[in-house]
C-alpha cells in the first residue's frame, strides 16, 4: 500500500485520519506543522500528501507552492474554511484533490484511492499490458508523454505535471484537433466519485499553459473554445 504523509496541527484529526487510513493498510507520517511537514515530504517523499490549510509556521497552500517547485507528488488539501477562492487557489497552485473539514474518514479513504490510482500507486494499474495503448509513450508533433514513466517532453525538455494534469493533457492529446469538453476531461481525470467544477478543469489548464511557456514561451499547443472545451493543436 501507500506511503501517506499528513500535515496537520490539528491532533483529532491527525489521530483519526492516520487510524482510518493504517486500517487500510497505508504508513502514515504525520507532522504538525508545515515547515516540518515541507522538510520531511523534502527528505522522504511519499506517495501521496495531505495538507492542511492553516497551520504555524508555514500555512498548506505555502507547502503545496514550494514542493511544486521541484515535486509532482500527489496532494490532497484540506480546509476548515468554506471559501471558494481557497479552493482555487489550491488547483492553481497544482493540488490534486481538495476536501473542506468537517469530512467523513469515508470519503476522505476514498478521495486518497482515487488519488493513489490516477498516479500509478494502485498495484494493478501499475502492470500495464504491453498492450495497453494508456502505457505506451505518446507523440504529437513536439510533445512526447510517456505514462508509464509519467514523463513529459516539450521539443525534448522536461515538463513536470501533477497528476491530474498530466491525464489532462494525455486525454487532450490522443485525439489533436478534436475539442474535448469540460465533462469529457473530467471523466478523464477524476473518479466517478469525484465531482469537481467547470473552473478546476480551467484551473488546471491554466497551469498546465504556464508550465510549457516556461519551456516555450511561445506555446499555443491547448486551444480555449469558448463554451464549449479545449483541444489540442498539434504543432
Amino acid at each position: 500500500m501507500a506511503k501517506i504523509t499528513l500535515v496537520d496541527d490539528d491532533e483529532n484529526i491527525v489521530t483519526s485520519v492516520s487510524l482510518a487510513l493504517e486500517s487500510h493498510g497505508h504508513t502514515v507520517k504525520a507532522y504538525y506543522d508545515g515547515a516540518a511537514g515541507l522538510a520531511a515530504l523534502e527528505n522522504d517523499p511519499p506517495d501521496l500528501a495531505i495538507l492542511d490549510v492553516k497551520m504555524p509556521r508555514m500555512d498548506g497552500m505555502e507547502v503545496l507552492r514550494r514542493l511544486r517547485r521541484t515535486s509532482d507528488l500527489p496532494v490532497i488539501i484540506l480546509t476548515s474554511k468554506d471559501e471558494e477562492i481557497d479552493e482555487i487557489l489550491g488547483f492553481n497552485l497544482g493540488a490534486d484533490d481538495y476536501m473542506h473539514k468537517p469530512f467523513s474518514q469515508r470519503l476522505l479513504i476514498e478521495r486518497v484511492k482515487a488519488v493513489l490510482r490516477r498516479a500509478g500507486a494502485d498495484a494493478e494499474e501499475a502492470l500495464a499490458t504491453p498492450g495497453d495503448t494508456n502505457a505506451r509513450a505518446l507523440k504529437r508533433g513536439k510533445l512526447t508523454l510517456d505514462p508509464a514513466r509519467h514523463d513529459c517532453l516539450w521539443e525534448g525538455k522536461p515538463v513536470k505535471l501533477t497528476v491530474t494534469e498530466f491525464l489532462l493533457l494525455q486525454s487532450l492529446a490522443q485525439r489533436p484537433g478534436f475539442v474535448k469538453s469540460r465533462d469529457n476531461l473530467m471523466d478523464a481525470a477524476y473518479d466517478d466519485q469525484v465531482y469537481v467544477d467547470d473552473r478546476t478543469i480551467d484551473s488546471h489548464i491554466k497551469r498546465m499553459r504556464k508550465k510549457f511557456r516556461e519551456v516555450d514561451p511561445e506555446f499555443d499547443g491547448i486551444e480555449t473554445l469558448y463554451g464549449v472545451g479545449y483541444r489540442y493543436r498539434e504543432t
